[in-house]
C-alpha cells in the first residue's frame, strides 16, 4: 500500500513538471540567477526552479549535462557521479552520491536522463527522474527514490542560451522537511554558478549533436 502511494505521488510530480502547473514564488537572485520555490501537492518539500542566461550554445550545454562522469566537478555537494548505462546518444542512466554534513548519512540516486528537442521552438529538454532499483542500495547511504529534475535550454542567439532548471527531491531518512526547505534554493543556485564556469572548458567548446538543431 505504501509503495503504491509513493508511485502515485511520483507520477503526480512528473505530471506537474511536464505541464508546468505549479505556482512558483520568487526566492532569491544572485549574479543574474533567479531562484523560485513552490510547495507541491502531497509533499512538504519545496520544489525549486532556476532561471538564468549563459554564454554557451545548445550543443555545449547539452554536452556538459550529459557528461555525467564530471558531475562532481560542478553539481552541488556531489561526492561521485558515474555513468551506469549509455542507451543511446539521447538516453543514459547514471549513479550519484550526495554529501551531507555529519551526523546525517550521505544520499545516493540513479537518474534516467533523456534528451529531446521541440522541432518548432528548438527548445532542448533534458529530463531526469530517479530510478530506485537500477542497482542495489549501498550500506550506510540512503537511497533517494523520489526525485524529478528537468532542464529546458533555449537559444538566445548564436552563443547564448536561457536555462530553466526545475527540481523536486525528497532526501528520505529522518531529515525534517523544514530543514530541507531552509536551504532548498542554495544548492541549485551554487550549481548554476559553477555550470557557467564549467561549460567554458575546452572539452565542450566544439560539442555537436546531430539530434540538436540550433
Amino acid at each position: 500500500m505504501f509503495k503504491r502511494i509513493i508511485i502515485i505521488s511520483l507520477f503526480q510530480l512528473i505530471y506537474l513538471f511536464s505541464f508546468g502547473q505549479i505556482n512558483w514564488k520568487f526566492s532569491t537572485e544572485k549574479d543574474g540567477i533567479k531562484v523560485y520555490t513552490s510547495i507541491l501537492p502531497e509533499s512538504k518539500i519545496k520544489a525549486v526552479k532556476v532561471i538564468c542566461e549563459v554564454n554557451a550554445n545548445l550543443h555545449q550545454l547539452t554536452a556538459l549535462i550529459l557528461d555525467v562522469n564530471a558531475g562532481a566537478e560542478w553539481v552541488y555537494e556531489t561526492k561521485s557521479s558515474v555513468l551506469l548505462k549509455l542507451v543511446s546518444p539521447t538516453e543514459l542512466y547514471y549513479y550519484s552520491e550526495v554529501k551531507l554534513p555529519w551526523p546525517l548519512q550521505n544520499r545516493d540516486f540513479i537518474a534516467h536522463l533523456t534528451v529531446s528537442q521541440n522541432p518548432n521552438n528548438k527548445i532542448v529538454t533534458i529530463y531526469g527522474p530517479a530510478v530506485k532499483d537500477f542497482i542495489p542500495e549501498k550500506k550506510g547511504i540512503v537511497r533517494i527514490s523520489e526525485s524529478v529534475g528537468k532542464w529546458l535550454l533555449a537559444a538566445q542567439g548564436q552563443n547564448r542560451c536561457k536555462i530553466e532548471y526545475t527540481l523536486h527531491v525528497n532526501p528520505g531518512g529522518n531529515i525534517p522537511s523544514w530543514l530541507v526547505n531552509l536551504f532548498a534554493d542554495q544548492g541549485p543556485l551554487q550549481m548554476i554558478k559553477r555550470l557557467k564556469t564549467q561549460v567554458k572548458l575546452p572539452k565542450y567548446k566544439n560539442a555537436y549533436y546531430s539530434f540538436i538543431s540550433s
